[in-house]
C-alpha cells in the first residue's frame, strides 16, 4: 500500500516544479548563462569591433569576414567611415547606453572612440556628410585639417545623418559633464549652424551648403500650383524645405533634446518654430496632410526622379507624430489642431486592405505609382521595388494617440516627454543574451550570412553594424536586469 502511494508523490512533486518553472520560465533559462558571461561576451565583443573593425573608431555598415570588403550605403575603403545610420553614430550611441546600463569603462571608452571619428568629421558648415574619409582629407572642409574652401561642406539632414551624430554626441557630452572640450565644442558649433540653417518660416533643407538669406524665403501657406510636369525636371531640390525621410522631425526631437540638456530656451523655440512650419505646410483642402517637400512658393515639388510633386500619405503620417511629440514637449494645442482633419483625410484615402499611397495626385488625389522605367503612372502593376511606394496605414493608432493626447493632463505630458523604461530579466530577454553568447565566434565577432552589394556578393558572411549593435544592447539588458533582479 505505502509503494503504490509513493509514485504518484513523486509525480506530484515533478509536476509541481515544472507548474513552477512554467510560471518563472527566466528561472530555467537563466541556469544556463550568467551575467559573468554575459559580461564577458560583453567586453570580447567590444575588444573585437574597436580593436580589428573600427577605422579611427568609426564604423561602417558591413563588412565582409575577413574585413578586406567594406561598404556602407555605398562602396567603401578601409580609410573610410559612414555617419549616415546604421554608421558611427549608431554604435557610438549602443556603446553609450551599454555603458549606462552595465557601468563598464571600457564601453565609455570605445563610445568616446566613436565620438572623437566624429568630431575628425564634422564640417565647417556644422554637421556631417553621409561619410568621413581619414586619409582623403582635403576632399572636404573638415573644422580639423580639412580642404580648402572648393572642397565639400554640405551639412545634410538626409537619412538622419547630421541629426543622428549630434544626438549621439549631446548625450555623451552629458554623460561627460560636459568637461571633454572637444566633444562639447563640436555640439555648440553643431547646434549653432542648425539655428542659423533653419528657414524664416521654421523649416529645415534636405542639406546645406551656407546659410539662407531671410529675404529670399518668404512665410507665406503651402498653396497648389496651377500646374506641374509629370516629368522630371531634372532640377535640384536639396534646398527645398524638406519632410521626405523625416529630415524636419528628427530635428525637431535633436532640439528638444538640446532644450532638456542644456536649458537654453533657443533649442526650444527652433522646435517650436519648426512645429509653426508644418502648420504652414498643410495642404488647403481637398487634401489637408502635406507633401514631401517644398520649393520657396511653399507648392509641392519634384525631389527625385520618383518623387513627384504629391500629398504624401507616408511622411504625412510621420508628421502628425510629429506633432503629437511638439504638444507634449509645449502643452500647446495648436499643433494638434491640424490633425483631425489630416487624420480623416488619410482615413479616406486608404487602399485596399489598410495600406496608403506615398503618392497622391494634386487635387484629384489619385494614388500615383512610377514603371521600372520611372514613367508616372495611375497603376501599381510595374513598380521599382527599391522604394515603397505602397505603404502601412497607421491612421487608427495615429487616431487612438491623438485621443489619449487630448485627455492628457499637464502632468502626464511632462512625464511623457523622456521616458525612461526598466528592464525586465524575461524569458525573451534571457533567450537574446544566450543567443548573442552562443553566436560569438573565437574573434569576437558575430557572423551572419548577408549581401556585400557593392561587390555583388551574396549570401556570404558578413559583419553587419545592425548585427553588433542589437547584440550589444541584449548583452548590456540581460546584464542590467540581472542587477536590478
Amino acid at each position: 500500500m505505502t509503494v503504490s502511494f509513493a509514485r504518484p508523490r513523486i509525480c506530484g512533486l515533478f509536476l509541481l516544479f515544472a507548474l513552477l518553472l512554467w510560471g518563472h520560465p527566466e528561472q530555467g533559462l537563466s541556469a544556463e548563462i550568467t551575467s559573468a558571461d554575459a559580461k564577458q561576451a560583453l567586453k570580447k565583443a567590444t575588444h573585437y569591433f574597436t580593436s580589428d573593425v573600427a577605422t579611427e573608431g568609426g564604423y561602417l555598415w558591413r563588412y565582409s569576414e575577413d574585413l578586406s570588403l567594406r561598404e556602407g550605403e555605398g562602396r567603401a575603403t578601409d580609410s573610410m567611415v559612414w555617419v549616415q545610420p546604421p554608421g558611427t553614430p549608431t554604435v557610438g550611441q549602443a556603446f553609450l547606453t551599454a555603458y549606462q546600463k552595465t557601468g563598464e569603462p571600457y564601453l565609455l571608452a570605445a563610445a568616446k572612440g566613436a565620438a572623437s571619428a566624429l568630431v575628425k568629421g564634422q564640417l565647417k558648415s556644422g554637421g556631417w556628410s553621409y561619410t568621413i574619409d581619414f586619409k582623403k582629407r582635403e576632399n572636404a572642409q573638415y573644422r580639423i585639417d580639412g580642404g580648402g574652401p572648393k572642397a565639400r561642406n554640405v551639412t545634410t539632414f538626409d537619412d538622419n545623418t547630421s541629426q543622428s551624430a549630434l544626438h549621439f554626441l549631446i548625450l555623451l557630452d552629458q554623460e561627460l559633464k560636459f568637461q571633454d572640450q572637444a566633444i562639447h565644442g563640436a555640439v555648440t558649433y553643431a547646434l549653432d549652424a542648425f539655428l542659423k540653417a533653419q528657414y524664416p518660416n521654421g523649416g529645415w533643407p534636405q542639406r546645406y551648403s551656407s546659410f539662407p538669406d531671410p529675404k529670399d524665403f518668404p512665410v507665406i501657406k503651402a498653396n497648389y500650383p496651377e500646374s506641374w510636369s509629370r516629368t522630371f525636371p531634372k532640377k535640384k531640390y536639396q534646398t527645398y524645405y524638406t519632410f521626405n525621410d523625416n529630415a524636419i522631425a528628427d530635428l525637431v526631437d535633436l532640439m528638444f533634446l538640446a532644450h532638456h540638456v542644456y536649458k537654453k530656451d533657443r533649442y526650444r523655440d527652433a522646435a517650436l518654430k519648426a512645429g509653426d512650419f508644418i502648420l504652414l505646410a498643410q495642404m488647403p483642402e481637398p487634401q489637408p496632410a502635406w507633401a514631401q517637400q517644398y520649393n520657396r512658393e511653399m507648392q509641392p515639388a519634384w525631389a527625385r526622379k520618383f518623387e513627384p510633386p504629391a500629398v504624401t500619405g507616408g511622411e504625412s503620417q510621420g508628421i502628425i507624430r510629429t506633432l503629437m511629440q511638439i504638444y507634449i514637449y509645449s502643452g500647446e494645442k495648436k499643433y494638434l489642431a491640424p490633425i483631425p482633419s489630416a487624420l480623416a483625410y488619410l482615413k479616406k484615402s486608404e487602399l485596399p486592405g489598410g495600406k496608403l499611397a506615398r503618392f497622391y495626385e494634386l487635387k484629384t488625389n489619385r494614388p500615383l505609382y512610377f514603371t521600372k522605367q520611372y514613367q508616372l503612372t495611375y497603376s501599381s502593376d510595374d513598380m521599382p521595388t527599391h522604394y515603397s511606394f505602397i505603404i502601412k496605414s497607421s491612421v487608427n493608432s495615429l487616431e487612438s494617440r491623438y485621443r489619449s493626447l487630448m485627455q492628457a493632463s499637464p502632468e502626464r505630458l511632462a512625464s511623457m516627454r523622456f521616458p525612461t523604461r526598466r528592464v525586465r530579466l524575461t524569458p525573451s530577454l534571457t533567450a537574446k543574451a544566450k543567443s548573442a553568447i552562443d553566436s560569438l565566434n573565437a574573434r569576437g565577432a558575430w557572423i551572419k550570412q548577408g549581401d556585400i552589394r557593392t561587390a555583388k556578393q551574396e549570401n556570404v558572411p558578413v559583419i553587419d553594424t545592425r548585427v553588433f549593435v542589437q547584440n550589444l544592447t541584449n548583452l548590456a539588458n540581460y546584464i542590467a536586469a540581472q542587477k536590478q533582479d
